[in-house]
């Protein structure tokens, strides 16, 4: 059986926020000087909701964390608590089932919960996170529909809590190098982008296909990538979609699933970003950005492993470091020391790929352009 987790780790080669402004970059490396990475300081406690095959991922990643610790979990299935608390050395009184989990508020001992269950339970546990007074990390995408997003946002303001949402490309160095090379002009003026992100889906039983906890097929799981990377890799904002359907099996993919969906975006300027969204094909994971300039070409783009590109003068060559890895102790720094990532991850930035992604299902539907602006 082939998911979008094994996918992107094993074989994968082939996005709404305002133009970026420029800051200073985060540095990425461990070294002794280097002060998100203080030995003194205090890490994030965290606690995973949902110990499935990607929370086992970053639970993995999280073990050469410097600023981010695993503490706690959270899980319907009794047996994966016995079996993780001996791995990672959880204490009893930091794992929770989903009855008792509103309990968390009176754990002194757990600074945020990540959570990594179906889409279409982000929602409701992201806000029995915030209103136990957990910082929250919720995995992309944020939420099924535009105004759960909101919902969600909304509480966690309430709350006084960060909304994070697990953009780990946001952190990742080769891409940050092109979206710095962008923003100093080295490609010139931006005039084309092109996502194509896919692969086949194995099991049809699985909670991807299931329309209640997915909240669509492939543009949730995988056709997001091109939307959330268009949007960085571009620097500015879609104002308008159109959108095409593809279905070749309706039974595997019911109503509620897409299977395949091409999309175009248009952006100021006249900037056009050409997508792919599929669970049908293998081997797609690629961006490529064309200005007047020069380009960047990426593939794989979004994988789990070693990203690997180039541009019109020299190859992207940053080294590998697992991306959960970076991810979570970037997401350290913000939560505790204020830091500012460079391409934000907050979930006002999730809430703009689903209003993106809610236009391009009605575009889809209706053959309509559908305006975002």
């Amino acid at each position: 059986m082939k998911t979008r987790r094994s996918f992107l780790q094993k074989a994968s080669i082939s996005a709404l926020a305002l133009s970026l402004p420029t800051i200073p970059m985060i540095s990425y490396s461990k070294t002794q000087s280097d002060p998100l990475f203080n030995q003194d300081e205090k890490p994030l406690r965290v606690a995973i909701m949902g110990l499935g095959s990607y929370g086992t991922r970053v639970a993995q990643a999280m073990k050469d964390c410097k600023r981010a610790k695993l503490v706690g979990l959270v899980s319907g299935t009794p047996s994966k608590i016995e079996s993780w608390k001996k791995e990672h050395n959880i204490e009893d009184k930091n794992c929770y089932n989903y009855e008792n989990f509103d309990q968390i508020k009176d754990n002194p001992d757990i600074d945020a919960v990540y959570v990594i269950t179906p889409n279409g339970l982000h929602k409701e546990h992201s806000i029995r996170a915030a209103k136990a007074g957990k910082h929250v990390i919720c995995e992309k995408p944020m939420a099924t529909t535009v105004a759960d997003a909101a919902e969600m946002i909304s509480v966690c303001d309430q709350m006084g809590v960060k909304l994070l949402i697990g953009y780990r490309m946001h952190f990742e160095a080769n891409t940050l190098e092109v979206v710095r090379k962008r923003r100093a002009g080295e490609f010139g003026e931006i005039k084309f982008f092109q996502g194509l992100s896919g692969f086949i889906i194995g099991d049809p039983t699985q909670w991807r296909l299931d329309p209640v906890l997915s909240g669509g097929g492939a543009m949730m799981d995988i056709g997001i990538y091109s939307i959330n990377g268009a949007r960085y890799m571009i620097g500015s904002e879609p104002l308008w979609v159109t959108a095409q359907e593809v279905k070749t099996d309706p039974v595997k993919f019911k109503e509620g699933i897409d299977e395949t969906i091409i999309f175009q975006m248009g952006f100021p300027n006249e900037v056009v970003a050409s997508c792919l969204s599929t669970y049908s094909m293998n081997y797609l994971d690629k961006f490529y950005l064309n200005g007047t300039k020069g380009f960047a070409e990426m593939q794989p783009s979004t994988g789990y492993g070693p990203i690997e590109g180039r541009t019109h003068e020299s190859p992207l060559d940053n080294p590998h470091v697992t991306h959960q890895t970076t991810q979570m102790d970037q997401m350290a720094a913000m939560i505790l020391d204020g830091k500012e990532a460079e391409i934000p991850v907050d979930g006002r930035e999730g809430l703009k790929d689903m209003r993106i992604i809610e236009a391009i299902f009605e575009a889809a539907k209706t053959g309509e352009k559908v305006a975002l602006v």
